[in-house]
């Protein structure tokens, strides 16, 4: 599978295959060694393959891989290489669980988990649209700067241990400039950031270009080197584009790969 430079098949007009395709996954440099722990989760709530006899069956995926991975997956590549799958018959759930795997980690070059729900198992849970926290939104505040500006960030006097939140985030893509919109956690524990100037400092994302995987990663960075915590965490949620939605998890605390769904406590149970 080729890695490059470019970004594939994002932002050009391409035909859907027939038959089951692994060449369509696209895989693409991340652009910086991480020195820390976390993880990129993604949830695809359009994925449809053939039962034994031929019978459509549709159900969800959630795939999580090491944000150390040498390759982040590229999100249309991935649509095109579920819709692939769309008339290829599998004996089994698990046989399809096993295959996307074996795909992605050969793509990816690192160990991917992925797992398969029918929509009764997950009927009932939903992502969260809101993280727990205090939410900066509602603050009485002015912004007037929206090109990502980490001069914003303020720190107070006092040592504290708390969590910010803000639905705010908004940046776009680098190749097709479609707005990506989303929702950030940053749960720390060091010298106060004040919240007035974190929720400048998030509205100032809004015309930036990056991936969801590189704002979360220029976030979780930005705070460190101002503020040098004892423990940080950030974690961000993008909406739903494609039937996919992406949602990146940096931290300097470990990160648990085959546990992860559960401790981030992505879906409502």
């Amino acid at each position: 599978m080729t890695t490059t430079k470019a970004y594939g098949e994002l932002g050009t007009a391409v035909s859907y295959d027939s038959k089951y395709n692994p060449k369509r996954l696209f895989a693409i440099p991340r652009d910086r060694e991480w020195a820390f722990s976390g993880i990129d989760l993604w949830n695809n709530y359009e994925v449809s393959w053939l039962d034994a006899h031929g019978k459509p069956v549709v159900g969800l995926a959630q795939i999580i891989y090491d944000a150390t991975s040498p390759c982040l997956v590229e999100s249309k590549s991935l649509k095109l290489y579920f819709n692939s799958l769309n008339f290829t018959r599998f004996e089994s759930v698990e046989s399809l669980r096993l295959l996307i795997e074996k795909d992605l980690s050969k793509c990816l070059e690192t160990e991917v988990v992925v797992r398969i729900m029918s929509h009764e198992v997950w009927a009932g849970r939903e992502v969260n649209s809101h993280f727990e926290g205090f939410l900066v939104d509602n603050m009485n505040v002015a912004c007037t700067e929206y090109e990502t500006n980490a001069a914003l960030l303020e720190m107070g006097d006092k040592e504290v241990e708390t969590t910010l939140c803000s639905d705010l985030l908004r940046s776009n893509c680098p190749v097709t400039n479609q707005p990506d919109w989303g929702s950030v956690q940053v749960s720390y524990k060091g010298r106060e950031i004040k919240p007035e100037s974190f929720l400048r400092y998030i509205v100032s994302y809004r015309n930036h270009q990056g991936f969801h995987e590189q704002c979360i990663e220029e976030i979780f960075m930005d705070i460190y080197e101002l503020i040098k915590p004892e423990m940080l965490t950030v974690y961000g949620r993008y909406t739903r584009r494609g039937g996919i939605d992406i949602n990146p998890y940096r931290s300097t605390q470990p990160v648990d790969l085959s546990d992860a769904r559960f401790r981030l406590e992505l879906m409502r149970q």
